[in-house]
């Protein structure tokens, strides 16, 4: 038995197997946009652990800063004692946004969701909250209320969080979507006048681009329209950017593509530079929860802050070359020869190529398009029932970038 199939059997034997791979891959190291197996073999990283690897694998500068920091210490809980680089993040963070903000450190994505929504409750004293079908927030039971790309997320995990709504997303793949003004007049003649009350309504949860649902791409007035509604009855609107930030889209929070300024942001995956790390990031008078009302033991590590404090100094500097690449790779997808290619979308370095048969989601072409990527050298991932979706390092070289594609392609092409 080769050391691959070692792994994978004595992990079936000792993990639990409540996720899903796409494919037979054991990592062994990384560098740069490169992944390595335990047998050696070479791969381009078209996803970047999901996301979260922004500046590549092993970069030197967060390396050096993770290191200078292990000196010092590795652990002292923020949120019962001080640190300078806490304040320091904090500062650089609050200096991206387009209001006055306040930061909360937490671990993860669903962290930081369900951070939102308590802070979002006590600040409104409201406790109902909007969220959009084929979302993605997390798995944890407050972020999980609000999950519905997959109903494999939600099932047999009720009761979920109680006071709860979801609403259609502008997807024009939904039949029940037709255009942005039809969806707000929804909102306010329907679900205003017939569920609940709009001064009963804390907030608004959603992803400016849908990622784990397809990433579905809403037409371009649909968050300032939404933001003009939710001012109009006092409604918080939060902003799920654990996947779209830090980048990811072409600037640095993709809710600035629709020049609106949300109420509170939630961050993770790239934001740690590879290390567990999120973050609230709000309006400082809706950050006003009172000393003991919301705490953990390791938002804020500082190892992961160390690595933060790199990320959010050099993905600033990358933001055209993310859009030059990203464009690259969506022609070069485009030229995909393919009935099955239905439609390739998104903004920078956040593509998805959705595959269909005939009108129906061609959820084994996409299994198959994957396993050929991956057997010819490159790591894309899935998203909703049959998009390739590819969330390359932000640093990734244009030569492996388009090499990287033109194997998704060509594996695409093959079905």
């Amino acid at each position: 038995m080769n050391k691959v199939n070692k792994v994978i059997e004595e992990d079936s034997k000792y993990l639990m197997q409540s996720f899903r791979r796409w494919y037979p891959l054991v990592v062994d190291h990384a560098i740069g946009s490169l992944v390595y197996d335990v047998e050696g073999r070479e791969y381009i990283d078209l996803n970047a652990g999901i996301g979260v690897v922004a500046l590549g694998h092993n970069h030197p500068k967060i390396k050096e800063a993770i290191a200078e920091q292990m000196e010092k210490f590795f652990h002292y809980s923020l949120t019962d004692f001080y640190y300078e680089l806490a304040v320091d993040v904090a500062k650089k963070l609050s200096s991206l946004m387009p209001f006055s903000a306040k930061v909360f450190f937490t671990n993860s994505g669903t962290e930081s969701v369900e951070g939102a929504i308590k802070i979002a409750r006590w600040h409104t004293k409201r406790q109902y909250v909007v969220g959009f079908i084929n979302s993605f927030h997390g798995r944890t039971m407050g972020s999980l209320s609000f999950t519905s790309s997959k109903s494999v997320q939600r099932s047999f995990f009720s009761p979920l969080l109680p006071s709860t709504l979801l609403i259609p997303y502008p997807d024009k793949r939904n039949p029940l979507f037709k255009d942005v003004d039809s969806l707000m007049e929804f909102v306010e003649d329907w679900l205003f006048e017939k569920v609940v009350d709009p001064n009963e309504v804390a907030a608004f949860v959603l992803e400016p681009i849908q990622g784990e649902g397809g990433v579905v791409v809403p037409p371009d007035d649909f968050l300032p329209k939404l933001r003009a509604l939710t001012k109009k009855h006092g409604i918080l609107l939060i902003v799920d950017e654990v996947q779209t930030g830090i980048g990811r889209t072409g600037k640095m929070f993709a809710f600035e593509h629709y020049n609106v300024e949300p109420d509170l942001v939630c961050l993770a995956k790239a934001l740690g530079g590879g290390l567990p790390l999120g973050a609230v990031v709000g309006r400082s008078e809706v950050m006003d929860l009172p000393p003991g009302s919301h705490a953990n033991t390791f938002g804020g590590n500082p190892l992961a802050l160390s690595a933060s404090k790199v990320v959010l100094e050099e993905v600033p500097k990358l933001l055209r070359r993310v859009n030059d690449v990203g464009k690259e790779i969506m022609e070069e997808l485009m030229d995909a020869r393919s009935p099955y290619v239905h439609e390739v979308r998104g903004k920078g370095l956040m593509i998805g190529l959705e595959l269909r048969k005939g009108k129906r989601p061609f959820k084994e072409g996409l299994e198959k398009a994957l396993i050929e990527s991956f057997r010819a050298g490159a790591l894309p991932i899935g998203a909703g029932e049959s998009v390739v979706r590819l969330l390359p390092p932000l640093t990734i070289e244009e030569e492996l970038a388009i090499k990287g594609t033109r194997i998704v392609r060509e594996s695409v092409e093959r079905l």
